[in-house]
Parts: C-alpha cells; sequence; structure tokens
C-alpha cells in the first residue's frame, strides 16, 4: 500500500511544479515570463531603462528567449528586443504593421517575424506547440516608431493590449499603455484573467483612478501595477492605486512587485 500512495504523492507534486508560472518586472512595462513547460517570454523587454541598475547584464545574461511581445512601437517598450532577438534567435510576436516597422526600420530579424507569430486584433496566435496563446486586443495610445532619439517617427500600427494565455498555466492581460477604454469589459468574456499587467503611471497612460476602473471592467484574481516611476512625469503609485481599487471596491488581489524582482505563480 505505501507504493501507490508515493506514487500518488509524486504525481501530484510533478503536477504542481509543472503548474508554476515564474514572472519577472525588469520595471515600466518589461516583463519575463517563464512558462512550466520552461518556455521564455518578454513582454516589452526595456531592460536597459534607468530603474533596473542590472539591465545591461540582464540583457547580456539572456541565453533563451522563445519569444518577444511587443505592444506597440515607442522606444520604452520595443527597448532591447532587436538586440535580444539577434542573439537569442527569439520570435517577435506584435501586430502585422508593427512587425513591418520593426523589420524594415529597426532591423529586426525577418526570418524571425513571420506570419505564424504576426497578427491582429481579434485574432489568437497559437505558439510553442500549443502551449501559449497570444491574443491582441484594442489600446488607447500611439504606436510611432523611431530609429533614433532624433529621427521621424514611422508608421506602426494602432497599439494593442496582450492576452497571453498559458496551456497548464495562467492567463495574462499586459494592458501595453492605455487609458481605461470600454472594450476592457469584453476581454474576460473570452478570457478569465488571472494577472493584469496594468499601467498606473498616468501622464502617458491612466493613471491610478483610471487604471482601478480598467481592473473593475476587467475582474482579475490578481493586479500588478507597472509604467510607473520610471520618470518623474510618471506621478502614479501603487499606493494610490490601491486606494482607488479599495475606494471603487474591486475584489482583485493587490501585488506590488519591485523592480528585477522575480515571483511564483501557481495556476492551482
Amino acid at each position: 500500500m505505501i507504493l501507490p500512495i508515493a506514487l500518488a504523492e509524486g504525481n501530484l507534486f510533478d503536477l504542481v511544479i509543472r503548474m508554476e508560472t515564474q514572472l519577472t518586472w525588469y520595471g515600466q512595462s518589461a516583463f519575463k515570463i517563464m512558462t512550466p513547460a520552461g518556455n521564455v517570454l518578454l513582454v516589452d523587454p526595456w531592460l536597459t531603462n534607468p530603474v533596473f541598475e542590472q539591465g545591461n547584464d540582464e540583457v547580456a545574461a539572456l541565453k533563451r528567449v522563445d519569444l518577444i511581445l511587443v505592444t506597440h512601437g515607442h522606444s520604452d517598450h520595443v527597448g532591447n528586443a532587436v538586440e535580444i532577438g539577434k542573439r537569442t534567435r527569439a520570435k517577435l510576436v506584435a501586430t502585422y504593421d508593427l512587425s513591418a516597422a520593426m523589420t524594415t526600420v529597426l532591423g529586426y530579424p525577418e526570418e524571425l517575424a513571420d506570419t505564424d507569430t504576426t497578427g491582429h486584433f481579434g485574432g489568437t496566435l497559437n505558439l510553442l506547440d500549443g502551449e501559449v496563446r497570444v491574443t491582441f486586443v484594442p489600446a488607447w495610445h500611439g504606436a510611432g516608431v523611431e530609429k533614433g532619439e532624433d529621427s521621424r517617427p514611422f508608421y506602426g500600427g494602432n497599439p494593442s493590449g496582450l492576452i497571453i494565455a498559458i496551456r497548464g498555466g495562467l492567463t495574462f492581460y499586459h494592458t501595453g499603455d492605455t487609458d481605461r477604454c470600454s472594450d476592457m469589459a469584453l476581454v474576460s468574456r473570452y478570457n478569465k484573467v488571472d494577472v493584469m499587467l496594468v499601467c498606473i503611471g498616468d501622464h502617458f497612460t491612466m493613471g491610478p483612478a483610471r487604471a482601478a476602473e480598467a481592473v473593475k471592467l476587467v475582474a482579475p484574481q490578481t493586479a500588478i501595477p507597472m509604467h510607473y516611476v520610471t520618470f518623474p512625469v510618471l506621478t502614479g503609485t501603487p499606493e494610490a492605486f490601491g486606494r482607488e481599487l479599495k475606494v471603487r471596491k474591486v475584489k482583485v488581489k493587490l501585488r506590488v512587485m519591485k523592480v528585477g524582482e522575480t515571483i511564483v505563480l501557481d495556476a492551482g
């Protein structure tokens, strides 16, 4: 009788391990997601931003990246994508127009930005043997792609948010840069969102009050604030965001990450 019990406990333990997803925040809107199968996703990978002192070291240390997902063409979101993509051979996941701009203007390798990982609003991409599904949803912002600080912006299509659904794991909603919009109320109709990565900084995106309203529309289990503190003009804070959530009686777990921190999220 001991052996079957041990096997059962072992299988249960293995299942829990497989369901774990690791999330790292690098500051601004840059995240790394390590899936239960060990695949590595980077979202808006501006790792060398002003608040992440180890940015250059982290870029150099990334040996494996499977997908680089970019919400829009601004430099604080494209970030180090081209450099990392060239070295790790990560496939670029973006809307058609943004993908074209990043390959043509910024030099992202065209062979890593093919139809398999290029889509548009409402469409869902099945990636990494079906472990990851990415759906593009609207965001209210701009999307010009700039080759350098003094260059003119090139057309990068409409900005997007990303629904990232992981098989055996969690479903993330990365808002990108956006204001609150009524379309957010429809996101959970098609995808039950576990973790909402939500911009709160104000000035260029929604601030704490409007971000709290956005969370109320989406109704995720956990909200993680982003796109704040990087520059003085981004005045929104997690404390203010938390107060606004309470004022609106939003039932959500507020998880505030430190820059460079990695957390483990369990789908179970």
